[in-house]
């Protein structure tokens, strides 16, 4: 598969880009693990062509992490134009445009997946995004606003037709947000048409390496990008890709092996920031793991756990786990 001149091998998996998630560390991370390519949280168009530092410190990116794709949203043509002109600067490989975000604050005033309901606009920013760059320009986006509105086959033509080099669905609505199941149906539907010819990659509930393998077989995606299973679970990246190469399952390792890149995490994440952030950032990677998930009577250890302050009384509790575990089971 290639997105522009970028060759991303058969089967490609990518780690998906989410806001307070896909920092430079985890997105580091995810590549040792195997995702073959990751992308930055998501940028306001409107705060960049502001200069509002802290969104500006999203676009750093490093070799290391390549190839790696900055995405941006917004509602205005000029703005979104200028704001992937400064991304091109900052030297990524991929410039994307996140017209699927559901949450309220983004949605609600017409970005994101506010889009849905607005698609000449769509369009407008679409075409102009292209042409303010040199770097290939990709989209992520939804099925459609709701079930009444499942527009996403007709819609894929059309940003196709803006000069787009590769489309990436998420199997939802919007106002279905990250409920239910994920529909793949749309996205095996767009793979179908005779008309696409760009690549499509597909998103939602991919949680486990069979289940990913299952989406390339049935739905004939160019590629599958993972999002909420990889918080807490980076190492699902080893796992999908021993699945997709052998067909067997990665035996599990031992439970300190696991443990300790959360504690890896945990360092990295102190090191970007400082201690009160760092260990504030990464208590949703601590939360959502499913390491912890089988330990029998783990309550008052998972409050101590997201409660601790320094990095100190937080290893003190974590090195205490794996002499209550006796089982890993993802």
């Amino acid at each position: 598969m290639k997105i522009g001149s970028i060759d991303l091998g058969l089967r490609p998996v990518f780690l998906a880009p989410m806001e307070d998630v896909t920092d430079m560390s985890f997105r580091l991370m995810c590549k040792r693990f195997g995702a073959d390519m990751v992308y930055t949280e998501f940028v306001s168009s409107d705060a960049l062509i502001r200069h509002v530092n802290k969104t500006k410190l999203k676009l750093t990116v490093s070799d290391e992490e390549r190839p790696v794709a900055i995405q941006i949203y917004g509602k205005d043509v000029a703005s979104m134009a200028e704001a992937a002109r400064l991304c091109e600067a900052a030297g990524p490989d991929i410039i994307d445009i996140n017209f699927g975000c559901p949450v309220k604050k983004v949605a609600g005033k017409g970005a994101g997946a506010g889009m849905l309901r607005n698609i000449p606009l769509m369009l407008d920013i679409t075409k102009e995004v292209v042409k303010a760059v040199k770097l290939p320009v990709t989209v992520k986006t939804r099925l459609g606003w709701d079930m009444d509105n499942l527009i996403i086959v007709d819609l894929a033509e059309k940003l196709q037709d803006c000069g787009i080099a590769a489309l990436t669905v998420h199997g939802r609505t919007r106002s279905q947000m990250y409920t239910g199941q994920a529909d793949w149906t749309l996205i095996r539907q767009i793979k179908e048409n005779p008309r696409m010819n760009i690549p499509i990659i597909g998103n939602g509930d991919v949680t486990s390496a069979e289940i990913c393998k299952e989406r390339f077989d049935s739905c004939g995606v160019d590629a599958v990008m993972v999002g909420r299973g990889s918080i807490g679970r980076p190492w699902i990246f080893r796992e999908i890709k021993h699945f997709l190469t052998t067909g067997e399952k990665l035996p599990d390792e031992d439970f300190s092996w696991y443990l300790n890149i959360l504690k890896e995490q945990v360092r990295q994440s102190v090191e970007q920031l400082d201690e009160r952030r760092g260990i504030l950032h990464i208590r949703r990677h601590l939360a959502a793991t499913p390491l912890f998930k089988n330990i029998p009577d783990f309550k008052k250890t998972r409050v101590a756990m997201l409660r601790a302050e320094t990095v100190s009384d937080l290893f003190s509790i974590l090195n205490e786990i794996p002499q209550i575990n006796k089982i890993i089971d993802f």
